[in-house]
């Protein structure tokens, strides 16, 4: 409507055209208007004389470009910063400035000195650490070889998780490190959360009218910019823009008396182009429960029928609950922004201590937080408190080389009691549970270059993935048997019980039998009196274990952040210190090295 009213105004524009952006801007999403807004700001700074160049050239747009250049570097570890860094270039392009793309593992530390404008896209890995690809750098602007940068102008975004301790933590190291050495923000600094999609996007826009207010204006050079840009770019399927694929299997493949209910799902990607490597991740849409959603409108006194305004759309709140906003996982700033709306004294105290704050939203509920003190709220007031729905990520657990038009997933299905009633992770009971056979399913593939199998087939491999961290494992082995490579192939699993947990057990024993498996190593924690992990194997094989290092093994851990991969990596550094004879700081060294030349890749979540 705005587009229509602004019409009746004195405009350049024609009613056609009105109409044209009107339907352009009504399929878009918040990230793509702000890619369009760059893009024709940039044409709008056209030089007169380069409008008529590309009158005589069809198909192309000359866009004016200051001298100067602003250098974009991206740490990524799974793929959504280098996202956001190429959407940032794209927009740059478009602004008409100078613009050079480049990964945080492809960029010399000292070039920072020959820089003027540089913007830093970090995601934040593990416990606090940087990306694989940006280990080097991180350590070289902490070091007394950094020079000192004072004509150097900045700007940093970080993406990560609040619910974990180090949020954002390496973006805000690259935030100190350039602020020590000299160098000056053009902007402050955004952390962003999971949702990031929308403050990325306006954060983008301001930090290149900064850049191309401080870019030295001299004589302008001419970028050929082809006028389809734009829609080639959104066309290709994304997380913005995902693919409707089929669910074709969703098969328990834990026993009967498990405790866990593990699903073997299968998605038909037949027609859509969608390629994957192995140790890349599958982006899930998913919607919530609808008899969830109906259970926290009632917790907070409304019905559900309340209208909210979503993307420009008014919408019924039970509808939004269901598809747009994310209803299971509580987070810190949901319980924060409940404890001061509810008064609870017992949330009061725990975002007074956030240890326990991040341990109790870690392990409760929305509807459970909603549940402890009795509050009446505005259906806005509700919607304050949640976060945008965003996809979930599962490694895939297939080879393209293996089941060609298909991708297949290894989901554990979140469920526990609390009381009388029953809890279920929103991603995971939808394909398990709430998406038949035959139904559509939204999808994407998110690349992991940090978590891949050697380009030498000959090279050894080692795998420790307990539970479902078992399903990148699961894809390396099926890439290596179609590849026929002759690298050596190890497999640590563990589970709770042999009988009922032993994931694709009967796959592991053919891969065994035929030697495309050298080796395996099983952990079942409760088939015996005292507890048994995949550590404790890892151990005892000590010997061999550095044998094959010794040989240019490559290590992958893939699993649970918090217990299994800590344990697994003290694992390591004992078997370096005792098999290597080195101390325990040379054991560091020695896996931050294999980690430094991906010979140490971790999956973690």
């Amino acid at each position: 409507m705005l587009l229509k009213e602004l019409s009746a105004v004195a405009s350049p524009l024609n009613d056609q055209q009105i109409d044209q952006l009107q339907q352009a801007a009504a399929e878009s999403s918040p990230q793509q208007l702000a890619w369009i807004s760059g893009y024709f700001w940039g044409l709008s700074q056209t030089q007169a004389s380069s409008h008529l160049q590309s009158v005589s050239q069809p198909g192309v747009v000359a866009a004016a470009q200051p001298a100067g250049k602003l250098t974009i570097i991206y740490a990524s570890q799974t793929g959504n910063a280098k996202g956001v860094a190429i959407a940032l270039k794209e927009e740059a392009t478009a602004a008409g400035i100078a613009v050079e793309l480049v990964s945080a593992g492809d960029y010399k530390g000292k070039n920072f000195a020959k820089e003027t404008h540089v913007i830093i896209i970090a995601s934040t890995h593990g416990e606090g650490e940087a990306p694989d690809d940006a280990i080097d750098l991180h350590e070289f602007l902490q070091s007394k070889k950094a020079p000192k940068l004072p004509n150097l102008q900045y700007a940093v975004i970080g993406l990560g998780d609040s619910s974990y301790e180090f949020f954002c933590q390496t973006a805000k190291d690259f935030d100190s490190y350039l602020s020590k050495l000299g160098a000056l923000p053009m902007l402050d600094r955004l952390d962003c959360d999971v949702d990031y999609d929308v403050p990325a996007a306006e954060w983008r826009v301001k930090a290149l009218a900064k850049a191309k207010e401080t870019l030295s204006a001299g004589d302008a050079d001419v970028v050929q910019l082809p006028v389809t840009q734009p829609q080639q770019a959104m066309s290709q399927y994304s997380k913005q823009n995902p693919y409707e694929a089929t669910l074709l299997t969703s098969q328990k493949i834990t026993g009967r008396n498990s405790g866990k209910d593990v699903r073997h799902i299968e998605i038909d990607l037949e027609g859509s182009g969608l390629t994957y490597q192995a140790g890349d991740a599958l982006g899930v849409w998913y919607e919530n429960d609808p008899e969830l959603a109906l259970a926290i409108v009632a917790k907070v006194g409304l019905s559900g029928e309340e209208l909210i305004e979503v993307d420009g759309e008014h919408i019924q709140l039970v509808t939004a609950l269901v598809s747009q906003y994310e209803i299971t996982s509580a987070n810190p700033q949901l319980v924060t922004k409940f404890a001061a709306l509810s008064e609870s004294k017992k949330l009061e105290k725990l975002v007074a201590d956030k240890n326990k704050l991040r341990e109790y939203s870690g392990n409760t509920q929305i509807i459970d937080v909603l549940a402890e003190k009795k509050t009446q709220l505005s259906a806005e007031q509700l919607i304050s408190l949640l976060r945008r729905l965003t996809p979930r990520l599962y490694s895939i657990s297939s080879s393209q080389e293996e089941v060609g038009e298909e991708v297949h997933l290894t989901v554990g299905v979140v469920e526990f009691e609390k009381g009388e009633e029953s809890r279920q992770g929103g991603a995971s009971s939808f394909l398990s549970h709430r998406l038949e056979e035959g139904a559509a399913v939204k999808v994407f593939v998110e690349e992991n270059n940090n978590f891949k199998l050697p380009a030498d087939d000959n090279t050894p491999v080692i795998m420790i993935g307990p539970g479902t961290g078992i399903a990148p494992f699961r894809a390396f082995v099926q890439e290596r048997d179609n590849r026929e490579a002759e690298g050596k192939n190890w497999l640590f699993f563990g589970d709770r019980t042999f009988t009922d947990d032993f994931l694709y057990q009967v796959e592991w024993q053919k891969y065994l039998k035929s030697g495309v498996v050298q080796q395996l190593d099983v952990a079942f924690s409760r088939d015996q009196v005292e507890k048994v992990y995949v550590q404790h194997r890892v151990l005892e094989h000590a010997d061999q274990v550095w044998q094959w290092l010794q040989e240019g093994a490559h290590v992958y851990v893939c699993g649970d952040m918090n217990h299994m991969a800590k344990d697994v990596h003290d694992a390591l550094l004992t078997v370096i210190e005792q098999q290597g004879k080195q101390s325990r700081e040379q054991a560091e060294q020695y896996l931050n090295e294999l980690r430094k030349s991906k010979r140490y890749q971790k999956d973690v979540y």
